[in-house]
């Protein structure tokens, strides 16, 4: 990286590099929310028997399969996902608005502030969420909570890309940002597993700081670690990066008033830039997709190849050490070559290694070689679609065209949780529910393909 200057007015010096670092170190400390939060540590740790009635334990006396158990636990997960539902709610009508002020005001760093900031309390809280059923809701609604405002934070962030890139280099800069965020990941898994989760000889203590599992203390201690992990690594680029000028040509609007705004936006894209909205709707498909590859992963690795706890967290070591490094390469063929192709590509990889699961039976190892394959191609895809949008962005109005990314990746996020529970439901394999997650990508490959990488044009 020899060029780090922004497209706009407010780039820092060509040759410094510490702008890019200081924001991508915002992807490295949010692999605290996105591993440890909602995939592999808190969610799981809700969605354990610590959170259900003890006479229904008692009662199934260690047999996984009671069906008093199995439905109490489902009844569990059902509440977490209907929290998120509505976090995902929120997020969409709320998003678009969001950046689009922020990008106005030339308050974007300001916000990403704050809605991180407020990330990071939601984490810190969790700490008060005792592993008995009387604080699932609280668990649940902090989840929703953090889910809104990481949203929120996120969409400032993408926005910033332009700021700390070129046009020539901003896929290996958002490249080096994704990869930050899964090497990040790997380095704290690692010790939250060592200091907390991992049991060394005492089967009631978690980790070389031997914290007691009872009520969960060892998990709520290691997600209030991360919380101050993320936000410590979230202040170098509130610090480092310039902000962007208010755009004096814009008059000032109330927030209900933004929405007239943001429909006049729409109304433009779909006249004068409507390829930037098809791939809006192409992405929203395809990501949902993949957060189906993360999401449902863990569970087809645990139920069909019968990895432990231990096992899955191994796995997600691995899988964000081959996801890094994928995406760290993917952004110098973004740049060369053009996101679409490493975003095609890279989807049609996934696809066939996810049809490869229903054919390599029960094999742990087959499993962890396929699955790894597919990490491989999850980080290019996130991060040229990233890469994709700051291209056509019109400058100024990054934050909005992003709240918009956000917005339409919520509205289609029922897609793959309910075919991968169609397939489920019909087969009774759980196997064949990646059936549903390969039929997602497959559809926003189609809808990717015609599209055409043309610079938007807002009035």
């Amino acid at each position: 990286m020899t060029d780090m200057s922004s497209p706009g007015t407010t780039a820092a010096p060509a040759t410094e590099r510490r702008p890019v670092i200081a924001w991508a170190l915002w992807d490295w400390g949010s692999a605290a929310f996105n591993a440890v939060v909602t995939t592999f540590v808190f969610s799981t740790y809700l969605a354990s028997q610590l959170f259900v009635d003890p006479r229904i334990v008692a009662a199934a006396n260690g047999n996984d399969k009671d069906p008093a158990l199995v439905r109490a636990l489902a009844d569990n997960a059902s509440l977490v996902g209907v929290a998120l539902m509505i976090a995902g709610i929120v997020v969409a009508l709320v998003a678009p608005v969001l950046g689009q002020r922020s990008d106005g005001t030339g308050r974007r760093k300001l916000w990403l502030g704050i809605n991180t900031g407020l990330v990071v309390l939601a984490m810190a809280a969790m700490v008060f969420v005792e592993g008995t059923p009387g604080f699932l809701v609280l668990g649940a609604t902090l989840i929703a909570v953090g889910n809104v405002f990481f949203e929120f934070a996120s969409v400032n962030y993408y926005a910033m890309l332009t700021q700390v890139s070129t046009r020539e280099n901003i896929g290996r800069v958002s490249g080096f940002g994704w990869g930050m965020g899964y090497v990040g990941g790997i380095v704290l898994l690692l010790l939250l597993l060592v200091l907390f989760i991992q049991s060394f000889g005492d089967p009631d203590a978690g980790g070389l700081l031997a914290v007691t599992k009872e009520g969960g203390w060892n998990i709520r201690l290691a997600v209030l670690a991360s919380a101050l992990w993320f936000g410590a690594f979230a202040i170098p680029v509130l610090l480092r990066v310039p902000e962007i000028p208010a755009r004096s040509r814009q008059v000032r609007v109330g927030f209900f008033r933004s929405y007239v705004v943001l429909w006049g936006t729409l109304r433009s894209l779909w006249r004068d830039s409507r390829e930037v909205l098809l791939f809006l709707v192409a992405s929203a498909v395809f990501r949902d997709g993949l957060a189906g590859v993360f999401t449902f992963g863990a569970i087809i690795a645990a139920q069909v190849f019968g990895f432990s706890s231990t096992q899955v967290l191994y796995f997600a070591v691995a899988a964000n050490v081959v996801a890094g490094v994928s995406t760290f390469v993917a952004g110098r063929f973004d740049d060369r070559f053009g996101p679409k192709r490493v975003i095609v590509i890279s989807l049609i990889g996934l696809i066939v290694l996810g049809g490869a699961v229903l054919f390599i039976g029960t094999s742990q190892g087959a499993f962890w070689i396929t699955g790894l394959g597919l990490c491989a191609f999850v980080g290019p895809v996130q991060s040229a679609s990233r890469s994709f949008l700051a291209r056509v962005a019109p400058e100024g109005r990054e934050g909005e065209i992003f709240g918009l990314y956000a917005t339409t990746g919520r509205a289609v996020s029922f897609l793959a949780p309910g075919l991968f529970a169609l397939f489920v439901g019909i087969t009774g394999d759980t196997r064949l529910g990646i059936l549903g997650i390969v039929l997602i990508l497959g559809a926003g490959l189609l809808l990717l393909i015609p599209v055409k990488a043309k610079p938007a044009v807002i009035v």
